[in-house]
């Protein structure tokens, strides 16, 4: 799990955050049907300038725009909280 949590890291890195805190909280959803199908679950904590002025669902867009096809193998789900410096 360890190359997939490099993985979304180096694909987050195009939102120049100034900090990335990702968790793999796949084993609390084992026997999970997405767990089954080999998708991790995921908590992400990232702070990144570019959200400025931009609303929740929009960063989530960003967010979920950066990941690209990890969406749809290795990721299943992904709990996101997304902020800007200033948030923090």
């Amino acid at each position: 799990m360890k190359d997939t949590l490099d993985r979304i890291e180096q694909k987050l890195a195009v939102l120049s955050p100034d900090s990335v805190e990702l968790i793999d909280d796949s084993e609390k959803h084992a026997g999970h049907a997405g767990a089954k199908g080999g998708g991790g679950h995921f908590v992400l904590i990232i702070v990144s300038p570019l959200f400025e002025g931009k609303s929740s669902q929009a960063r989530h867009r960003m967010i979920h725009a950066a990941l690209g096809e990890m969406l749809e193998r290795e990721i299943h789900a992904i709990s996101i909280k997304a902020y800007t410096p200033d948030e923090i």
